[in-house]
Formats: C-alpha cells, structure tokens, sequence
C-alpha cells in the first residue's frame, strides 16, 4: 500500500458523503462540515471556490477541485455573493439563521438545490474521517488542489454522474470506489506536475530501488524485517540501500518501518473488536506491551485511549468528525 493509496484506506469513506447540486443564481454555500477532504467536480455550468486560504478560484465545466479541511470555506456562483446556505458538521443544510432547508431544496435521489433546471450542477464528495495512514499525505496537500479539463482525459466525473443519481442495490459501495477513483487519478496528476514540489518521500515512490524497497515495507509490516533482508530484497547491498533510502525518503528505512506500523495500527485500532494484542501481531510488535510503550512513546497517548477518541467520532487533534 502506498501513501496515495492509503489516503483512502482504512475507515474512511465507508457511506461516503455524495450530493449532487442544481444551482441557479444568486447562490452561496458555506461549508461548515470540518471534513478533512472533499472533492467539488463541476459537470455543468461553473463555480467559485473560496478556500480559507488563499484566492477565489472559478471552476469551469468539467474541473474538479480537492479541498482540504476541516477549515471552512465557500462554494459560490460569484465570489462577491453572500453566503446564503450552511453546510453543518453533520451535513445537514441550514439557513445563516439555523433553520433546515433539507427538505425545501430536495430534488430527488441525492440531488439537492434551489431550482431542478439550474444552470449549475456540480458533484461533492466528502471523506468525513480521515485514516492515520493519510495523514502524511493530507499534510502535504495545499488548501486547493485544483485539475483542469483540459489537463486530463478521465470519464471517472461522468461515470460519478451518472450512478450518483441511481438508487440501486449497493450503490453507496460503488459510489465509494468511484469517489476513491477519482481522487487518487486527480492527485497522481497533481502529483506529477513538473512545478509540484512533492515531499520526499513521494517521489521516492518512484526510485526503482527505494520505490521497491517502500512498497515492501508497506506491504508487509509484520515481517521481522531487517535492513539486510530489505536490501537482499532490493538487490543493493545494506549500505548502499540504507545510503539512497535515507537521502530520498529523508529517514533510515527501519525508522520509515517504525512510523509506518505505528500508522497502521492507530487504523487498525478503530475497528471496534480490535484487540491492542491482535494489532500488534498484525503490524510487526512481539506483544500488545510492546506495542503500547511504542504508541504512548512516538504519539503522546496509549493504544485504548487513542481509540476511545476515534469511535466518538474525535481525532486525536480534537476536531468533531462523523463516522
């Protein structure tokens, strides 16, 4: 599993959020929702994007814009108009004075908005918990990661427009993989800009060596793994491996390997019958002990109360989230 693929592993977008919008204007919402990841995909018409930091930026037909929370920010047909509509923690639409309008701007199956025929429509996808294996990579996304049209060649948006408005059995599972597509085509282009400034440890991924020799790690986490194995592994000698994996990863590999099992378990630990002892056999540590002491030890708190604070719907940052 490689971090782009591990931004969507995990608990995360189990039931994720999907709404298709029908706009006419004037229009403004303002989204409150404190998820740490949406995606706005503009099938008709156009859209304002004001992100909490940072300059408006117009949507055309066809682009998409991934926006990282859980800060507010403001989806509009013109940046000059006054947010009218409130998008709450719990995705529940409001007035600025708190009054509901779920109910008023129902246009059918996840299809909502002031008029059937707007000239606007526009897709939103919200991951509303974010897993501990993507917050590496969370972090190092701006505010607004924005792919144009004309940069791309996807049928993933249209596909998205197409299931998001059927009412079929397993249908919230295939809107979650179309959604989980389309991020990850979205960021692997943005990614791969030559005026990106990726971190390290992303374009390490490509190395032919460090790239493999990551993947291993990340694939098998339990594995007594030394950097002896990891470079018989690779075909490099251990210290030509530890050499090239330290300068382009930017830490030794079996402090990559510590960071990465920590990462998995804090995952691992918010599924409800999880066991700190069964965790710790699948991420690589001898004994539940063993696992714990290294837990409080790099993030401050123990496995039981870092899960505590992940099934009442709080990350370990303090902020409300719905799972």
């Amino acid at each position: 599993m490689d971090p782009l693929a591990g931004l969507i592993s995990g608990p995360r977008a189990t039931g994720a959020f999907v709404l298709r919008s029908i706009m006419e204007p004037p229009w403004s919402l303002q989204i409150d929702d404190r998820a740490p990841l949406s995606i706005v995909a503009v099938g008709r018409g156009d859209a304002w994007i004001l992100p909490h930091l940072g300059e408006p930026t117009r949507l055309a037909e066809g682009d998409i814009a991934v926006v990282r929370g859980p800060e507010r920010y403001v989806v509009a047909d013109d940046p000059t108009t006054t947010p009218r509509v409130i998008i709450n923690p719990d995705q529940s639409c409001t007035t600025l004075h708190g009054e509901p309008l779920t109910e008023a701007m129902d246009l059918g199956v996840r299809t909502w908005g002031n008029n059937p025929d707007g000239r606007t429509m526009m897709l939103t996808g919200t991951y509303t918990t974010p897993g501990e294996i993507s917050r590496r990579l969370l972090s190092a996304l701006p505010p607004l990661v924005v792919q144009r049209r004309a940069d791309w060649d996807s049928r993933l948006v249209t596909l998205l427009h197409d299931e998001v408005v059927r009412n079929e059995p397993g249908q919230e599972a295939v809107l979650d993989r179309l959604l989980d597509l389309l991020l990850i085509a979205v960021l692997r282009a943005w990614f791969a800009r030559p005026a990106i400034e990726a971190p390290s440890w992303v374009r390490a991924q490509t190395d032919p060596v460090v790239g493999k020799a990551m993947r291993i790690l990340q694939n098998n986490p339990a594995h007594p793994w030394t950097v002896a194995a990891l470079a018989a592994e690779t075909g490099m000698s251990r210290a030509a491996l530890a050499r090239r994996f330290t300068e382009l990863v930017g830490e030794p590999p079996m402090t990559f390997l510590a960071h990465w099992r920590l990462s998995v378990a804090a995952d691992l630990l918010r599924e409800p019958d999880a066991t700190v002892a069964a965790v710790a056999q699948r991420v690589g540590y001898s004994s539940g002990f063993a696992l714990s002491a290294a837990f409080k030890r790099v993030r401050g708190m123990s496995p039981k109360e870092h899960r505590e604070l992940a099934l009442c719907g709080r990350t370990p940052g303090g902020v409300s989230v719905e799972v």
